[in-house]
């Protein structure tokens, strides 16, 4: 005698759950939620994803090692008066991605809101730096022939932050057009978006001050120094345009950086980008403590 269907269908979900009772997390999972026989096979499938994507979880490293149907996100379990549901939560490098988004969306806040009113002047160890933005601020003049400041020190030190309330004041009272980019993510962008490439490379070429935020934090390869940074510069360089830049870097680290190898012709490359970094501008270091989340 043949089957019924839904016999037939008994028997596969039999089948699948004994199956599945070889997986260790399938196993712990009916035991966690105190299922019958009977709720786990009905469920079996259900309750094998959420076992394999924890198991795809015990060793990841990161959000570029996800296995899971949903990058970023772990289907777990929950139980109820109806029975047990799957939903999707997210994992600890999925928060950690929200919060450093969180916190670089207030970082930019801040330095799109910075003025030079804002900067604290209690630290004498700023003060050479914050004279020396008082004093271009006061003098400076579009006729001349003005280099900017290579700002570099530790992480959290505030580079960007003054700069910014220079650039802020210089905009509002000056009527100065202004353009503050973060260097590894503009690369990533151009990378990304050909079609944008000419209207930015433009853009960053002609704005009456630059900013180039964190340079020497990208990773370097012949076209992003050469085809990118060298690009802007050679024409800011040409025509007088003032450019800043903040780094962790002093320029001596910075020619090193450069380097995507030992050869000779490689040093002539960074060397030339470096030439042009001392037209533009002049170094100066930022000696503080980190003032993340503090009043800058």
């Amino acid at each position: 005698m043949e089957l019924t269907f839904k016999e037939e269908r008994k028997d596969l979900l039999k089948k699948n759950y004994q199956e599945a009772l070889k997986n260790e997390v399938f196993v712990k999972l009916i035991k966690k939620f105190k299922l019958t026989e009977e709720e786990a096979m009905k469920r079996t499938m259900k309750i094998l994803d959420t076992a394999n994507e924890l198991k795809n979880c015990e060793n990841c490293q990161g959000l570029h090692e996800c296995k899971n149907a949903y990058r970023g996100h772990i289907a777990v379990l929950e139980k109820d008066e109806t029975g047990i549901h799957s939903t999707y939560t997210p994992c600890k490098y999925k928060k950690k991605e929200w919060r450093l988004k969180e916190a670089k969306k207030s970082e930019e806040d801040v330095l799109e809101s910075a003025r030079m009113k804002d900067i604290d002047v209690q630290d004498k160890k700023r003060i050479k730096v914050i004279k020396w933005l008082d004093n271009f601020y006061e003098h400076f003049d579009f006729s001349k022939n003005m280099k900017g400041l290579y700002l570099y020190g530790s992480f959290g030190s505030g580079k960007s932050f003054l700069i910014s309330a220079l650039l802020n004041e210089l905009k509002i009272k000056k009527d100065v057009t202004i353009k503050m980019i973060y260097f590894p993510e503009i690369l990533r962008e151009l990378k990304s978006d050909w079609e944008l490439y000419e209207a930015r490379m433009k853009e960053y070429q002609t704005v009456d001050i630059l900013c180039i935020d964190d340079i020497g934090a990208e990773k370097v390869s012949e076209w992003s120094r050469d085809e990118v940074l060298g690009t802007i510069l050679q024409t800011r360089m040409n025509h007088n345009l003032t450019t800043f830049f903040t780094s962790n870097l002093s320029l001596a680290e910075l020619e090193h950086h450069f380097l995507t190898s030992e050869k000779s012709d490689e040093r002539i490359k960074a060397r030339r980008i470096m030439e042009r970094i001392k037209q533009l501008a002049i170094e100066m270091e930022l000696i503080s403590e980190n003032r993340r989340n503090e009043r800058y």
